[in-house]
């Protein structure tokens, strides 16, 4: 009983959060010779590329110490992967969610259409949108350029997404962004603002005749074999620009290795050497006393710290360029301190690669390295394996009293080495999630988009989902659900009494910074 009190205290659903969601840190290092189709970067070891494997070792030490949580980790040397690793339920199979990376992405698609003259970063914000102009334009807004889009100086109070994103129903995003006070003259000071990066994308459409991710598609991700990405669009058919596009972690390495070889990609010059330098120079004095921040912005890049530029997203999305050591370090996590992730960057690896040349065979380090990586793991909590009322409770219906999720109806049920959760929501198709007891279960199991499945935008994508259940004690089940193609998960502690059920939501941002989840709790009963 003293164990499961510690368990509980540590899941803490009123403020501390779930605590058994361990960093094992592992990856895997493999021997494989590039894809000449350009769909697969060249494996090699550390060894070869004169990096060691103990750094990585040790890398991989400081990653579980920090306490962040990693789901991918991909480290490209001399143009060879040398280190790659999932933390399991997370895969190399499934697309991830990026953040503000999409930003580069979107800056890139601005360049691709520069070398093609269809735009200049000098062309007036204005030229491009006429009939959506606000009567009259102000001078600031006539001197809004597309470069200080590029370098977030627009000149707007504050952040602009959030007013885009509460646009009236019919009104285009991109009047909205034109009609917001243009407060001080464009390109004098630096603040981040994602509804200057929407605008790019509405450009390159405007300019192209195709969404941003189109045009990448048939620009840049073909020809570099980068498959099954998305990017939602907003209302008006216009890529998000500053969020939501998705592809998989080989992806993002693969866009750093474009950068690091000047846009070159298997003997073409897919974008212009002038562009990759623009766009990774510091263009803007970032204005921040940070040592992550304060080394200036390119165009939608970072300046590294210690040298080198990044694609920088929320919760430690990166795609981290460093030309000096001929390295790309790539990185998808939910980092409750993405400071901290980036710093065990700078410390841990980028000091052990300014060798160039091969270093000597340590097959036991090496070794040791392989199985640390192939071991890395998010583990589900895992306690009782079932409960006295499991056989009453399996197969019924728990009817839901009115709450904002418009979920209807849930049910439990309990098949060998499994629970099946179904929600029913308000003119939707069901739900249902297989959740593996004490592990985790994730064929078949899909959150589509358009459902809640109690997110409240937290989730707003789809995705498969990895979950799991276990028994807190004889009335309590709580259920862990990652979904392994965004950077989040949710949780839900059901306890039962009689026939009633309570349901207590925490969000993962939520248990990372031990904080209560705001969201609504959910009350149930069995009506016979």
């Amino acid at each position: 009983m003293s164990d499961r009190r510690d368990f509980i205290r540590q899941l803490g659903f009123g403020a501390a959060g779930i605590g058994l969601l361990s960093v094992l840190p592992s990856c895997s290092i493999t021997q494989k010779t590039a894809d000449r189709s350009g769909s697969s970067l060249p494996r090699s070891t550390p060894e070869q590329q004169g990096v060691s494997s103990q750094a990585i070792n040790r890398f991989l030490d400081a990653v579980k110490a920090s306490g962040q949580e990693f789901h991918s980790l991909m480290i490209v040397r001399h143009g060879h992967v040398i280190a790659e690793g999932w933390w399991s339920p997370y895969s190399a199979a499934y697309k991830q969610q990026t953040y503000s990376l999409s930003k580069s992405f979107t800056s890139t698609a601005v360049g691709l259409a520069v070398d093609e003259k269809l735009l200049s970063v000098d062309d007036p914000v204005t030229s491009f949108f006429p009939s959506l102009l606000p009567e009259p334009v102000s001078e600031n807004l006539a001197s809004l350029k597309v470069k200080h889009l590029l370098t977030m100086s627009v000149g707007h109070e504050k952040d602009s997404i959030l007013l885009l994103e509460q646009s009236p129903s019919g009104t285009p995003w991109v009047r909205t962004f034109l009609n917001l006070p243009v407060v001080e003259k464009p390109g004098t000071r630096f603040m981040y603002n994602s509804g200057a990066s929407f605008m790019l994308a509405a450009i390159v459409q405007k300019v192209t005749g195709m969404t941003a991710h189109d045009y990448l598609k048939r620009k840049l991700f073909d020809p570099m074999g980068i498959t099954g990405s998305t990017w939602t669009t907003n209302p008006d058919g216009i890529n998000m620009g500053a969020s939501h596009l998705r592809l998989r972690t080989e992806d993002m390495a693969k866009f750093g290795q474009l950068f690091l070889q000047r846009g070159r990609w298997n003997g073409r010059q897919l974008l212009s050497k002038a562009w990759v330098a623009d766009a990774s120079a510091r263009q803007i004095v970032t204005g921040k006393n940070d040592s992550s921040w304060g080394y200036g912005y390119g165009y939608q890049f970072w300046l590294n710290p210690p040298g080198g530029f990044r694609a920088d997203g929320a919760f430690g999305q990166y795609t981290m360029i460093f030309p000096q050591q001929d390295a790309v370090v790539t990185i998808t996590s939910e980092s409750l301190s993405t400071k901290i992730t980036m710093q065990l960057v700078w410390d841990h690896l980028v000091p052990e690669m300014s060798g160039k040349a091969a270093l000597p065979v340590n097959s036991p380090v090496t070794q040791q390295l392989a199985k640390n990586l192939k071991a890395l793991a998010h583990d589900p909590p895992s306690m009782l394996p079932t409960s006295p009322i499991a056989a009453a409770l399996s197969g019924k219906d728990f009817v839901l009293e009115n709450n904002v999720f418009n979920a209807k109806s849930i049910s439990f049920t309990f098949l060998p080495g499994v629970c099946v959760f179904t929600l029913t929501e308000n003119g939707k198709p069901d739900i249902i999630i297989r959740n593996g007891i004490n592990q985790w279960v994730h064929e078949g199991n899909y959150k589509p988009s358009p459902h809640s499945l109690f997110s409240q935008r937290r989730i707003d994508f789809d995705s498969i989902v990895a979950a799991s259940a276990t028994w807190i004690d004889q009335r309590t089940l709580l259920l862990t659900w990652r979904f392994i193609e965004t950077v989040h998960s949710d949780s839900l502690m059901c306890v039962f009494d009689g026939n009633e059920v309570n349901i207590r939501l925490l969000f993962s941002v939520a248990r990372l910074q031990l904080k209560p989840d705001d969201r609504q709790a959910l009350t149930g009963k069995i009506v016979s």
